[in-house]
């Protein structure tokens, strides 16, 4: 990528993959970078489940009604976790390491989607965190934030349109009403 702007602007969900595996360098890489995640108080509470058995790939992209199908496709999912015993902001320290392996992946030119987890449930009414936590073995204290799929891209998105942004969602100095 050119520059930060750039790289924002193409990053897009991506939910087709080819097969092409990920290379174990880029893998190392993504992972390093949500290991460089800032977090509160520097307590760093995620953990990271990294999975490229099809097997399970399969069986994680059925732990929730609506769009983890993508799982499937994928050559690589990271699996983000956290300890909710170690922080009570687990959920922000977690997010900003899966944005930023989703951010190195773009910059290596390759897709990925946030599939969200905590909070969804599958067609059976079964908690989607529950099924991911039981399928991979994951110790109760850590809760389940969402699976980050990565792989190289079997379709194309338009970049995002800087002229289409809310700016009438950024409020100056004070919050300011619409004008209706």
């Amino acid at each position: 990528m050119e520059n930060f702007h750039e790289l924002l602007i193409n990053r897009r969900s991506i939910r087709r993959y080819t097969p092409q595996p990920v290379d174990a360098d880029q893998v190392r890489q993504i992972i390093e970078a949500a290991l460089m995640a800032p977090s509160s108080k520097s307590v760093r509470p995620w953990q990271f489940v990294v999975i490229e058995d099809k097997e399970m790939l399969e069986k994680l992209s059925h732990c929730k009604s609506n769009y983890a199908a993508s799982v499937a496709s994928a050559p690589l999912a990271i699996v983000v976790t956290a300890d909710i015993t170690r922080s009570d902001a687990w959920i922000e320290d977690a997010s900003i390491a899966a944005i930023l392996m989703q951010l190195q992946a773009q910059d290596f030119g390759l897709g990925s989607c946030w599939v969200e987890v905590r909070e969804r449930y599958g067609d059976d009414g079964v908690p989607a965190e529950e099924y991911v936590r039981e399928a991979l073995g994951i110790p109760e204290e850590f809760a389940v934030l969402c699976i980050v799929t990565i792989g190289h891209k079997d379709e194309e998105r338009k970049p995002v349109n800087p002229d289409k942004l809310l700016w009438e969602k950024v409020h100056l100095g004070c919050w300011k009403q619409a004008a209706e």
